[in-house]
């Protein structure tokens, strides 16, 4: 699941000289600095964040580690180049114990968290909820085409851990991710505050023109004899700038309303020079439908539909969107 950017022929106008000051939410933005031999993707997030957890009314807790799903998730997904869906999911021994988000290109996006309220307080950071499991990151191409799939173990570790892991051993690719999750709260109607959701997210993959310059160590543990010298390679001297510039970059930056997606790139990459391309924009849409819950209703056996029959009639709630469909028994297929 190689993460590049898309080849594009714009112009020397899309160079950020002079950034946008207009914030623009729900959108990842395509950017490079062809200085250093970066490739990234910028994603912000306000209103559809709000809406995808929202809907469910999670705990604190878990509305911010779903919502870092959900950014690394556009990070991820925004970079297929096919009408075709990216689909990452956890499965654990944690408090929060599923985790779902489903990404449907080239722009919607829909979400779940599964969880036990009674364990949440065991939890002090995003790695205690999430426990022990493996993260699942699935591009599906369509019916006509085979699924590809990389699975990273978590132990412990936080999502941004797993997506480092993820590279490195799969891709082989040097890449940095930063998450960051955060709720605002604006004065409202009287006296009541009006509460959102905000997040923000950087992907930034080192991708020199030169396949040797990105050379990394072997991985461990290896088959070398007990003994032997571990395998080390410098890192490039980009690289190790480009690290550092995104180690400056704080959660607040990346979540903040009134600081736009370009000037904070230009904060970053000013004295490198950074080019950005046209922002994707990013939907809060779920794909359920009655037709589909119809067909999914059909799959089941005769006497499991029968057994659904509640008060005369056959209900059944999307767990992304939370969406009823309800059907007579005739609808259903119940004889």
């Amino acid at each position: 699941m190689t993460s590049q950017m898309p080849d594009s022929n714009i112009s020397a106008e899309t160079h950020v000289r002079a950034p946008s000051a207009v914030p623009v939410d729900d959108a990842v933005i395509p950017f490079e600095v062809s200085a250093l031999d970066l490739r990234g993707r910028l994603t912000r997030l306000g209103p559809a964040l709000d809406e995808l957890l929202t809907r469910h009314d999670y705990p604190a807790p878990v509305g911010k580690l779903l919502g870092e799903a959900i950014v690394l998730t556009t990070l991820l997904g925004s970079s297929l180049k096919f009408d075709g869906r990216f689909i990452l999911q956890t499965q654990t021994d944690g408090p929060v114990s599923f985790l779902i988000v489903d990404f449907q290109a080239p722009d919607r996006l829909r979400a779940y968290a599964r969880f036990d309220k009674n364990r949440l307080g065991e939890a002090s950071d995003s790695g205690a909820l999430l426990g022990h499991g493996h993260l699942a990151m699935t591009i599906d191409q369509g019916p006509d085409m085979s699924r590809y799939q990389g699975l990273v173990a978590l132990q412990g570790g936080s999502l941004e851990d797993a997506a480092h892991e993820y590279f490195l051993r799969s891709e082989q690719i040097p890449t940095r991710v930063r998450l960051a999750v955060g709720e605002e709260w604006r004065s409202g109607d009287g006296d009541k505050p009006k509460h959102g959701w905000r997040a923000g997210g950087l992907l930034v993959q080192f991708l020199p023109k030169a396949p040797e310059r990105a050379r990394q160590a072997d991985l461990d543990p290896g088959d070398a004899p007990e003994g032997t010298v571990a395998h080390a390679v410098a890192e490039d001297d980009a690289w190790v700038e480009g690290q550092s510039l995104i180690g400056t970059v704080e959660d607040v930056e990346l979540i903040d309303p009134d600081l736009s997606g370009e000037r904070l790139l230009y904060r970053l990459f000013h004295e490198r020079g950074v080019r950005v391309f046209p922002p994707l924009p990013l939907h809060a849409k779920c794909s359920c439908s009655r037709d589909a819950v119809a067909s999914m209703l059909k799959s089941f056996a005769q006497q499991e539909r029968a057994d659904m029959v509640k008060d005369g009639k056959v209900s059944v709630t999307c767990e992304f969107c939370s969406t009823v469909y309800d059907f007579t028994p005739q609808e259903a297929g119940v004889e």
